[in-house]
């Protein structure tokens, strides 16, 4: 690692690198993240972790809540 060697300074943020092993390394990072993830080596997994992984990546379906509305209107308690 050495110093960034350039006339015009870009603005870099510190953040938090995590490797796919789980280890963090502080990096200078140009937008402002709290974490930066690296991908996994999905051939190097076994078949269960790539089973957990596929799951993972899969998206989530709506749940459809359906909520019957019961209106009790009297026309009677308005007529004068």
């Amino acid at each position: 690692m050495t110093k960034v060697k350039r006339p015009l300074y870009t603005r870099l943020y510190p953040n938090l690198l995590v490797n796919p092993d789980g280890s963090t390394v502080r990096i200078k990072y140009s937008l402002p993240r709290h974490l930066v993830k690296l991908p996994l080596d999905f051939e190097s997994l076994s078949t269960e972790e790539q089973r957990k992984v596929r799951l993972m990546r899969q998206p989530k379906g709506k749940k459809v809540v359906k909520t019957e509305v019961k209106v009790a209107f009297d026309p009677l308690k308005y007529a004068k």
